[in-house]
């Protein structure tokens, strides 16, 4: 059969042919397949980046989702290393934000209300009393136009999106680029960049649960991450009241259970008589990362790493954001995940680079406000190594 006949045949199916390799072995293009579509027919695709020691990250054009990572253990035996979902039905139905790009603004706003320049807004209230994640339908239950690319050493997607002036009742109109790519050194990394028409927060961050185990999408039980050892660059968090809004305090970490400056496994202290993990079952806080700033500066700076001792696998964090929400799974309860994996109570965490949650009503913070005529900029990098026996 014509090679133009088989290409027009595979494009009409909804997907690309995975593409030839140049000399090098390298892909020339990313591949794209159909994932489904919603409900009010809009198609909706994955892309599939790989690397040249065969790391793999699919991104959907649905909410930016990274739907899986493919990462190498000690042995270099590749294994899925985040929770999600094999169809496009379980991210419709998801409350637990897998794999999310999140936006407008990350992680909680008290009240779901704010006021700005002397104007009072108010948003969405969709978790409890609060603004959560962007509201009902944030830019994580969004389709965004995406566009693949190739280049030496690396491959990626260009995702964009317009959430209009008064979105989930957020002021002003906003032009949204995110860029993933996934590079030969073993590193994603996450590029965002956003404009505005009018003054508003804005704070996005990427929502992946990592159990580095890579038993996150073999059917049955998912190990725990409790096991994991966790590092954290910084010397303080900000401490949350009963609906985890943070008090404004900001609270060194040192002689609580809450210091990970040194490694510590997951699950050390995280049953300890504490208020503050007592209020959230576990750990969902915003660390202050090192040095504090007032503003970004652009400067990546060491966030995190999480290593599993049984694997080798590691996950390394860097960012220019101020902040990092570690969310240990606690509200996860047997959810029927990827491959039948069942993932109960702590078998992924989340590290989320962003702003502080609830800045827009805490003057103390750092300011999450984009201003007409600024350039939001926010870059983090997953960089994915392996520990020796």
């Amino acid at each position: 059969m014509p090679r133009l006949l088989l290409l027009v045949l595979a494009m009409s199916a909804g997907c690309t042919p995975t593409p030839s390799p140049d000399a090098s072995g390298n892909a020339t293009e990313v591949p794209r397949e159909a994932f489904g579509t919603l409900p009010d027919g809009t198609a909706v695709h994955v892309y599939t980046l790989t690397n040249a020691n065969g790391v793999t990250v699919r991104v959907s054009d649905y909410g930016g989702l990274v739907l899986s990572i493919l990462a190498p253990d000690r042995d270099g035996t590749l294994a899925d290393i985040t929770l999600g979902y094999d169809r496009l039905d379980g991210y419709l139905a998801d409350n637990a934000y897998f794999g999310a790009l999140v936006g407008r603004y990350a992680n909680r706003i008290a009240e779901g209300r704010f006021t700005l320049d002397g104007e009072t807004h108010q948003l969405a209230t969709n978790g409890g009393p609060n603004h959560l994640h962007g509201g009902t339908k944030g830019w994580d239950k969004v389709v965004w136009e995406a566009q693949p690319f190739v280049r030496e050493g690396a491959s990626g997607v260009t995702l964009r999106h317009t959430s209009p002036d008064g979105d989930e009742g957020y002021p002003g109109r906003v032009e949204a680029v995110v860029t993933y790519t996934l590079t030969d050194e073993d590193a994603l990394e996450l590029d965002h960049r956003a404009t505005t028409t009018e003054a508003t927060p804005l704070s996005l961050t990427h929502h992946s649960y990592f159990n580095l185990t890579g038993t996150a999408a073999s059917p049955g039980p998912a190990a725990t991450i409790l096991d994991h050892r966790l590092t954290i660059n910084a010397d303080a968090f900000t401490p949350v009241g009963p609906t985890l809004i943070p008090t404004g305090e900001i609270r060194p970490v040192a002689g609580t259970s809450f210091d990970f400056r040194e490694p510590h496994a997951v699950g050390d202290r995280i049953e300890r008589d504490n208020e503050q993990l007592e209020i959230a079952s576990g750990y969902d806080h915003n660390f202050v990362l090192n040095p504090q700033r007032e503003a970004m500066d652009g400067v990546l700076r060491f966030a995190a790493r999480l290593a599993d001792p049984a694997s080798g696998r590691v996950v390394e964090v860097r960012t220019t954001e101020p902040g990092l929400q570690v969310y240990s799974g606690n509200f996860l309860g047997g959810t029927v995940g990827k491959g039948g994996a069942r993932y109960v109570r702590r078998s992924g965490i989340a590290m989320e680079t962003q702003h502080f949650p609830d800045s827009p009503n805490q003057p103390a913070f750092p300011s999450a406000t984009l201003r007409p005529g600024e350039t939001y900029r926010s870059r983090t990098v997953y960089t994915f190594r392996t520990d020796g026996a």
